[in-house]
């Protein structure tokens, strides 16, 4: 299990074993990197301890934790778990300020504690098997137990095709499960129980006029920031050339000495391409600034990202995210970015249209007739269209405000789905809805306005279903550590309390958070639509990509499955070929199809060195049956 981590911890293994429990760990150093071997252990050896990820308020817990009596051994911050644990228990969560999957092991009360953090910035599996558990922070070190289940879990699938990613608390295989964000797990003597710890509060708080709240937000950003500069090892950001990661930059270059580096992945396509404004910033901060540009030739890197990857996961900026991951891992091993400011601060332009949507009340006798009109309207235009744009609105306007969210946010709608899904699938999933786990999140929300709503919904499923699986796994497949300054949790919290026009104003995204880096970067910079980190992936499936797809997804391989129609997914193909935008569905279909040649017909345990080339039919590139 830990040789099949060696990614995400290069520098050094361990373990520890006793009459009831293993654990093993790989460690990528960072703080105290002589000394700060793992397992950690209590003064009389029966608590032990392993840890992914830093606690950036390490000294000042040390520092508690001595006051009562606790030595320790090292100097870094994984030791402070198992003393915490000692005087805390299992309330010594809350003591954390970081990004952290660990395990505790209590010896003589045959109890394990597994825990992760708030958000869900490291990732944690698990499966019970009998009165035993077994975990790990990889799929691919949990299924080297002989004994773990290698079959398809079909309503995962079936969440799959509506979010791009596998939503916790599933995961893709049968039997294994995830440990969500902001959740505890205790093993005790075969019993398990997993509850959580934290839920963000968009309670609205204090009103501040915005002069405060902007000087309160660059407080709490350089507080953040200076805290995840913590470093034995060379440490520089990700420059996307968007507000975000700028703003971060902006503030290391406020509280740290030296010259900093900064790393950009680029298109040549220009509307996919923000390197000017990464040197806008690059320039104005004196940076020693790296770009590289990413094209269709890149995704020869396809069979690594799956192995990666672990299950299937289409969200296509993880192809850029992991070449400027490899490139920032030849000059430093940890790297700033500015991951969690569009969902604390309304950073999306859906936020802003589905706020305008919001105030417009259709008649509730013609509510169905414009969702059918709209939908129909959409489905037979041209891919980005204005027939397609208006179509779209007015089938959203037909619907209350979770199902409009959850169309917005799905790759395939119920419907598609049912279309594609063979007879077996659909008779499989018949009743299965995975519009429930937005509606879920919505109806957990204490927000008080339909911006609120939505970005708490977001911080609950799209950010650690999809962002920050996608960062974890970029930079860790390149043994580098990545740290958010926006996602700190006082900061966040502080966040979630200001009011919606703070945030979303008259069409205008992050406001406050503009309005605060008005002095820290340049206004072109500021003023400019929002590009995101996609790639043009529609065009290179109608042109570069498009025998790929035709090849991974019509083969015998694939039609031997009996999961999809081969015809509703040659329609799906042809369809985009004529300039209709699947897209996002083909991708979505081509990535489960790659992962599940990898995983389940080959079967993959071993290591795979970079290429990842498995048997015969796991290669995107091989054509088998043909």
């Amino acid at each position: 299990m830990c040789d099949a981590l060696i990614h995400r911890g290069p520098d050094d293994v361990g373990y520890h074993e006793d009459a009831h429990a293993a654990l093993g760990m790989r460690r990528l150093a960072i703080i105290d990197v002589v000394g700060g071997a793992q397992p950690v252990y209590s003064e009389d050896g029966s608590i032990a301890a392993v840890f992914n990820g830093e606690l950036y308020n390490f000294p000042l817990l040390r520092e508690e934790l001595r006051k009562r009596g606790h030595r320790f051994r090292s100097d870094g911050d994984a030791e402070c778990l198992v003393h915490a644990y000692e005087v805390f228990g299992d309330e010594l969560v809350h003591r954390l300020r970081g990004m952290f999957a660990f395990a505790i092991w209590d010896a003589p009360r045959r109890r394990l504690l597994l825990g992760r953090d708030r958000v869900g910035k490291k990732p944690l599996y698990w499966r019970s098997h009998g009165r035993s558990l077994i975990f790990a922070s990889e799929l691919k070190a949990l299924v080297q137990d002989p004994a773990a289940p290698r079959e398809v879990d079909l309503v995962a699938l079936h969440h799959y095709l509506t979010f791009q990613y596998v939503p916790a608390p599933w995961s893709i295989y049968q039997g294994i499960r995830k440990v969500p964000p902001g959740h505890l797990l205790v093993w005790e003597q075969g019993d398990v129980d997993v509850f959580p710890y934290w839920r963000l509060d968009c309670t609205p708080g204090e009103i501040h006029s915005e002069a405060e709240a902007a000087a309160r937000l660059r407080d709490l950003l350089l507080d953040a920031t200076r805290a995840r500069l913590v470093s034995e090892r060379p440490l520089g950001a990700f420059l996307s050339g968007g507000v975000d990661s700028s703003a971060v930059v902006a503030a290391m270059a406020r509280v740290s000495e030296g010259r900093i580096k900064t790393f950009n992945i680029g298109f040549a396509e220009q509307d996919f391409d923000e390197r000017r404004y990464a040197r806008l910033v690059a320039e104005r901060y004196g940076t020693d600034h790296h770009e590289q540009v990413v094209t269709p030739s890149a995704l020869d890197v396809l069979p690594e990202l799956t192995w990666h990857f672990d299950e299937p996961f289409a969200d296509s900026s993880a192809i850029p995210s992991f070449y400027v991951a490899r490139m920032s891992r030849d000059h430093v091993a940890v790297v700033l970015n500015g991951d969690g400011a569009d969902e604390s601060f309304g950073g999306y332009r859906r936020y802003a249209a589905m706020a305008k949507i919001q105030r417009i009340r259709a008649p509730r006798p013609v509510r169905g007739v414009l969702e059918k009109a709209g939908a129909l309207l959409a489905a037979h235009s041209r891919a980005r269209s204005r027939l397609s744009d208006v179509g779209r609105v007015v089938e959203l306007l037909g619907l209350p405000e979770q199902l409009r969210y959850a169309r917005l946010m799905s790759c395939f709608t119920p419907e598609q789905k049912m279309t594609v899904y063979s007879d077996t699938l659909r008779e499989q999933l018949a009743g299965t809805d995975s519009f429930r786990l937005l509606n879920d999140a919505f109806a957990a929300s204490r927000a008080d306005t339909c911006v609120g709503r939505l970005l708490d919904v977001d911080v609950n499923t799209y950010l650690p279903g999809d962002l920050l699986v996608k960062m974890d796994i970029a930079t860790m497949s390149n043994s580098l550590e990545a740290r958010s300054p926006f996602l700190d949790h006082h900061l966040m919290e502080w966040a979630a309390s200001l009011p919606s026009h703070f945030k979303v104003r008259s069409g205008t995204t992050k406001y406050l958070l503009k309005k605060a880096l008005a002095g820290w970067l340049p206004a072109d910079l500021i003023k400019r639509p929002k590009m995101g980190f996609g790639i043009p992936l529609a065009a290179w499936l109608r042109t570069d990509l498009r025998d790929l797809s035709w090849d991974v997804l019509t083969d015998r391989t694939a039609r031997s499955r009996d999961l999809f129609r081969n015809d509703a997914v040659t329609k799906l193909l042809r369809q985009h070929g004529k300039g209709h935008d699947h897209g996002s569905r083909i991708w979505t279909l081509m990535q489960f199809e790659l992962w599940h040649r990898m995983f389940i017909d080959d079967r993959c345990t071993g290591i795979r060195p970079r290429g990842c080339q498995a048997a015969q039919g796991s290669s995107p590139h091989a054509r088998p049956g043909n």
